[in-house]
């Protein structure tokens, strides 16, 4: 039984869709929440479904693309709560468009929160946890870090991802600090609805277990990775598709 009781655990871009479903986990298996994003509105609301379920958590607006914000997002939470234990990197957008299309601003957005989000809370978050000697980092990635057609910014920046993971991994092992990257596959949130539905047939297609994964799915395996059992995994890139990437 996995229990988080007594963890400080931040998760970016949990507002809805696949952070809401992490931080929900995380909350009913007794780990204090920072839910972190910059819709006060959705922040507020994951906020009230966990405390309805007699979970505990707070918002935080923060904008990690930008260095001084995340800085104060790791600071405040410490400085409040003592520690930091987990820190779940979620938060990222898509500006789809081929490559030939594709113009500076929809690059610049991408990389800037999906993966400069991303080094800019892994640092802070990493002085505190190697203070501390424990912590566990998980960085949300994609199985479109392998390519996928019209998204050359959305697949540089998961790769990115990837490598920043397997680096801080290295970095940070000997003083009980793992850090981890999920690829999700195809997970039925708001972004996939919005999807055709000959799309949404045709990545169900490629499924083998032939349905859309929920977010619980994702959450599942983050709840595990950042919990004391999961204590020697450390610098994998974990396939959370039914089989979509063999």
């Amino acid at each position: 039984m996995i229990n988080l009781a007594g963890k400080v655990a931040i998760v970016t871009g949990a507002a809805r869709g696949l952070g809401k479903g992490i931080a929900e986990k995380l909350a009913n298996l007794g780990a204090h929440v920072v839910i972190s994003d910059m819709n006060q509105e959705g922040a507020e609301a994951t906020v009230s479904q966990i405390e309805e379920h007699g979970g505990s958590a707070e918002v935080f607006l923060c904008n990690v693309a930008d260095r001084e914000q995340a800085n104060h997002l790791i600071e405040k939470t410490v400085e409040k709560h003592g520690k930091l234990d987990i820190l779940v990197n979620n938060a990222g957008i898509n500006r789809d468009s081929l490559l030939h299309k594709m113009n500076h601003d929809q690059w610049d957005a991408v990389i800037g929160v999906n993966l400069t989000g991303v080094f800019n809370t892994m640092q802070p978050a990493s002085a505190v946890m190697r203070q501390q000697e424990n912590g566990r980092i998980v960085n949300i990635s994609s199985a479109s870090w392998l390519g996928n057609v019209g998204q050359a910014n959305y697949a540089a920046a998961k790769a990115g991802v990837v490598g920043i993971t397997k680096t801080a991994a290295r970095e940070l092992g000997r003083k009980n600090i793992t850090v981890n990257a999920i690829c999700p596959g195809f997970i039925d949130t708001d972004m996939t609805r919005g999807v055709p539905e000959k799309v949404w047939d045709l990545m169900i297609s490629k499924i083998p277990m032939g349905r859309a994964g929920n977010p619980e799915d994702v959450a599942n395996c983050i709840a595990f990775l950042s919990s004391d059992q999961a204590s020697y995994i450390n610098g994998e890139v974990i396939n959370v598709g039914g089989g979509m990437v063999l």
